[in-house]
C-alpha cells in the first residue's frame, strides 16, 4: 500500500540549510542542490548571515518534481559536516 503525498508534484519548494559560514559553504551546499535539481537557478539563492556572522542561512526554492527526489536531497544536506539544521 502505497501513501498519498500531501505534495502535488511537480511545485517549486523551498529548502532551508542552516550552517557554519566558511569558505565555501554557499558554493558547497548549491552543489549538492543542483545535484539533485539540475534546474535550480543559483542566482536565486536567498543568503541570511546571523547576527556574530558565524553562520549562515540559505533558501533554496528548486522545482521538486517527487517525494524520493526531496528525501535524497535531504539526506545528503543533512549528511554534510558544515550543515547544522535542514529544514
Amino acid at each position: 500500500m502505497t501513501e498519498a503525498s500531501l505534495i502535488d508534484y511537480p511545485c517549486d519548494f523551498p529548502i532551508k540549510i542552516m550552517g557554519r559560514s566558511g569558505d565555501d559553504f554557499t558554493r558547497n551546499m548549491v552543489a549538492i542542490v543542483l545535484r539533485h535539481a539540475p534546474d535550480f537557478v543559483a542566482d536565486t539563492v536567498e543568503i541570511r548571515a546571523s547576527r556574530s556572522g558565524a553562520y549562515l542561512g540559505l533558501t533554496c526554492t528548486l522545482r521538486a518534481v517527487s517525494q524520493v527526489q526531496l528525501d535524497d536531497l535531504y539526506r545528503e544536506l543533512s549528511a554534510h559536516p558544515a550543515v547544522k539544521i535542514v529544514l
